[in-house]
């Protein structure tokens, strides 16, 4: 039967990619995209897909959810929508508080109301590693890990993931969290590191590097955390947490050096020519170190496995962006 799925942020980088992933494989649902369209969202992305609508609104509107999914008869949820770039929650947190703490108690309210107690109905929260502050040079995150957020953004997400555990336990609600290692892919804003580095590297501008550029990264392919959160949605344990990660370590110094030659393949250029570009600059704020996931728990339970080796996966990243 043909549901009514609402995904908040779905005009972003990865509810963009969510939005065609569940489309594409279940081609008789209807889909509601409530986004606010922030700087970081592209609604063009979306906006050739039939049966989708956008909402354009902010998830701060407790009515205006509450009606959505009343009104809509919406089953699932998937939120998304979130402020997610650290560095701008170092200049300004306060829009962090805002949309990822009370836009996520807004849109849990709205799904208590809406839904009454109806079990069938889901919520799954996409949340980050982040949360759980820094590693050391081993180790890995897991879901029994106590939250350690550094940054206001970590502190905002992992406030956020506190109100979906609360739902559950107190209202019964229908919840599932995930938190996933850091995404590239098409579809991202070019604030972001992969992006950022692989258009800079386009027009041949100094590609900026934190501190000694060490810090190092759980890389993930979009289109695997897509297929993971579909994965959650419809075979996840009510109130349990999942750790999605990609099994793919590197520093950024590594992780810029394999885009220079990427993208010097790519535009023809002789190898080495973009790594002239490598600029470090002043580290960043309380960064973490090091990010590691240990997705044993969704590998065993719901069977899901990264699919992109990450050559592959940065290869069609700099083929779109360069496109």
């Amino acid at each position: 039967m043909s549901e009514t799925i609402l995904i908040t942020g779905g005009a972003g980088f990865i509810g963009s990619n969510l939005v065609h992933r569940w489309k594409g494989n279940h081609p008789g649902d209807r889909i509601l995209v409530l986004d606010k369209l922030t700087y970081a969202a592209d609604p063009k992305q979306i906006e050739c897909l039939e049966g989708v609508e956008l909402v354009v609104g902010d998830i701060q509107n407790l009515e205006l959810a509450r009606h959505l999914i009343e009104k809509n008869k919406v089953t699932k949820v998937f939120h998304l929508a979130a402020e997610s770039h650290v560095d701008r929650s170092i200049t300004g947190p306060a829009a962090f508080i805002q949309t990822n703490v009370v836009g996520t108690f807004s849109m849990l309210e709205a799904a208590r109301q809406a839904w009454a107690g109806q079990q069938e109905c889901r919520f799954l929260h996409i949340s980050t590693d982040e949360v759980y502050g820094s590693l050391a040079d081993t180790g890995k995150f897991h879901e029994a890990m106590a939250y350690a957020p550094n940054s206001p953004y970590s502190a905002s997400k992992a406030g956020s993931d506190h109100l979906v555990r609360a739902y559950h336990h107190t209202y019964g609600l229908n919840t599932v969290t995930t938190n996933c290692s850091n995404n590239y892919g098409p579809r991202q804003h070019p604030e972001k590191l992969i992006p950022l580095a692989i258009t800079r590297m386009a027009k041949g501008e100094p590609i900026p590097i934190y501190g000694d550029g060490l810090n190092v990264r759980d890389w993930l392919y979009v289109e695997d955390h897509c297929a993971a959160l579909e994965t959650v949605m419809l075979k996840g344990v009510a109130g349990e947490t999942y750790c999605v990660g990609g099994d793919n370590e590197q520093t950024n110094l590594a992780l810029v050096d394999l885009l220079c030659d990427l993208v010097d393949e790519h535009l023809g250029r002789p190898r080495g020519t973009s790594r002239k570009l490598k600029t470090f600059v002043q580290d960043r704020a309380g960064h973490d170190r090091r990010y590691a996931i240990d997705a044993t728990k969704i590998k065993r339970q719901l069977d899901w496995q990264p699919e992109t080796a990450m050559p592959d996966g940065l290869d069609e990243t700099v083929n779109w962006y360069l496109r």
